[in-house]
């Protein structure tokens, strides 16, 4: 056999062995009773929850515990999926900016449950976007 077949085939099985391994880590989207399914059925998987903050008729966020003083790596909120279905979140390792996350029209949570609450690792948010087009009055 030459030597660029024996490079070729070495190639080959690396390429392979980074599919097969970052396969494995890919978690998957799904709402709170899916998440709470797995974790029953013994899945310690990590998971993405879409949702978004609870807001009070006014349109404000409600229901965020964070003190920084107290304990500024303590964050618990009410997400509400994109079934309907409220969880209070729990989360060790806060954003930077809390006043985005006030801001933020969608939240992805990733994370699993323990017990009976949803703990989130990983805090993504979708933010109103600053660029959108708006109508120029003249």
């Amino acid at each position: 056999m030459k030597i660029t077949h024996i490079i070729g085939i070495v190639v080959i099985a690396v390429a392979i062995g980074i599919i097969v391994s970052s396969a494995g880590n890919a978690s998957q989207y799904v709402n709170f009773a899916q998440a709470q399914a797995m974790a029953t059925d013994g899945n310690s998987d990590k998971v993405h929850v879409v949702g978004e903050l609870t807001k009070d008729t006014q349109g404000q966020v409600i229901g965020v515990q964070y003190d920084p003083l107290k304990d500024p790596n303590y964050l618990a909120f009410s997400l509400v999926d994109d079934k309907g279905a409220t969880q209070q979140v729990v989360c060790y390792n806060p954003p930077a900016s809390m006043q985005d996350f006030a801001k933020s029209e969608k939240v992805v949570v990733i994370g699993r449950y323990k017990g009976k609450e949803f703990v989130a690792s990983e805090i993504l948010m979708k933010c109103p976007s600053k660029y959108e087009e708006k109508e120029i009055k003249q």
